[in-house]
């Protein structure tokens, strides 16, 4: 364990070294890219550090118990002793979890897509829920939610939601909410007050950027139209909306959420990289779920993931065995605490196939 955390300090120390050398500025892409990875590493650097004075009290300590003659002297030394040798045994669990190795796609931005399943009318209105439980999260973490495209149906709900979200860390923080959430409550359409159950489906996806994915131009057919929906005279009047199909895969994407044509494509660009770029990384995906028994952060969207009990106020996430009483709360955008033990649930995992760096 020290050995790791030792290699990983020199390489932290070679990198500042990089950073301050004049030349290094001109590759401005590469020294952004070194900076990112000095700043992340610096956690590793502050837990070598605290590991090596806690082993150098250790070793104090045992030092004095065998050399002191000084009864008073060696019981305190004693004592601390088994102080440290406690806090020895909780670091190097702390540092066990803090070198299973990392998704390099985590630290990326993410597009989230929402879309109505099984329920009608009841499983539109739920994709909406969804949607603002998600804004309200976003809004708590200090990242910014851009929506791509809608399709609203005519009761107020959304058969289909694209956004972009930009932040520290958004797609390892909401890989864990991709597949089938299911809402079980009275619909506002029904009469006689019976609990229905719907679902929607929620995909979160690692942006790609233009160096993850290549788009020939040549592959794509691009068409212009009239957005609908809420933004006054101007969308009825102006061809804003984009929709790009990408020949050889049959992706579709549409955005129609800018005024500016030229904007709204280079957003559907940029997810249409995603969906691409997707496909790939599905593959990987797959791969690891073979070798775990949860679903936690596979990207799964077939795999019913969530309860939403109306009735109970009860929140379910069927992955880990979750339950939680406080449905209105995480409605509200409070699911950092379902998110934190999927994250605990899948280190586990991880610790228990020996994934370390």
């Amino acid at each position: 364990m020290l050995d790791k955390l030792e290699a990983i300090k020199q390489r932290w120390e070679d990198i500042g070294q990089q950073l301050i050398d004049p030349e290094a500025m001109n590759d401005m892409d590469r020294y952004a890219q070194m900076g990112k990875d000095y700043k992340e590493l610096q956690v590793f650097v502050d837990a070598h550090e605290k590991y090596t004075s806690l082993l150098s009290n250790i070793d104090n300590n045992k030092q004095i118990i065998q050399t002191t003659d000084d009864p008073e002297f060696k019981e305190m030394a004693k004592m601390e002793l088994e102080e440290l040798l406690e806090e020895q045994a909780k670091l190097e669990d702390e540092i066990k979890y803090l070198l299973i190795p990392k998704d390099p796609e985590d630290s990326k931005n993410a597009v989230l897509e929402i879309r109505a399943g099984t329920g009608g009318d009841e499983a539109s209105i739920f994709a909406g829920d969804l949607f603002r439980m998600y804004q309200r999260y976003v809004d708590t973490k200090g990242w910014k939610l851009e929506l791509v495209s809608l399709s609203e149906n005519q009761i107020g709900g959304y058969k289909e939601i694209v956004a972009q979200i930009e932040g520290d860390n958004v797609y390892g923080t909401l890989k864990y909410e991709s597949g089938v959430h299911r809402v079980q409550r009275v619909p506002v359409t029904e009469s006689q007050g019976r609990v229905h159950t719907s679902a929607a489906s929620v995909a979160i996806l690692p942006e790609a950027d233009e160096v993850d994915v290549e788009v020939n131009t040549a592959d794509l057919r691009v068409d212009t139209f009239r957005a609908s929906g809420a933004g006054g005279q101007h969308v009825n009047k102006t061809e804003s909306a984009v929709r790009i199909t990408h020949i050889p895969t049959g992706i579709v994407v549409e955005c129609q959420d800018e005024r500016s044509q030229m904007r709204n494509r280079e957003k559907a660009m940029e997810v249409l990289r995603t969906r691409i770029y997707e496909r790939e990384y599905q593959k990987h995906m797959a791969a690891i779920a073979s070798e775990r028994k949860t679903l936690v952060s596979t990207g799964d969207r077939s795999a019913k993931i969530r309860t939403y009990n109306y009735p109970q106020g009860r929140v379910t996430d069927h992955r880990i065995k979750l339950t939680l009483y406080s449905l209105d709360s995480i409605m509200n955008g409070d699911i950092q605490n379902i998110i934190d033990q999927l994250q605990i649930a899948e280190n586990a995992e991880k610790l228990k196939s020996g994934e370390t760096l």
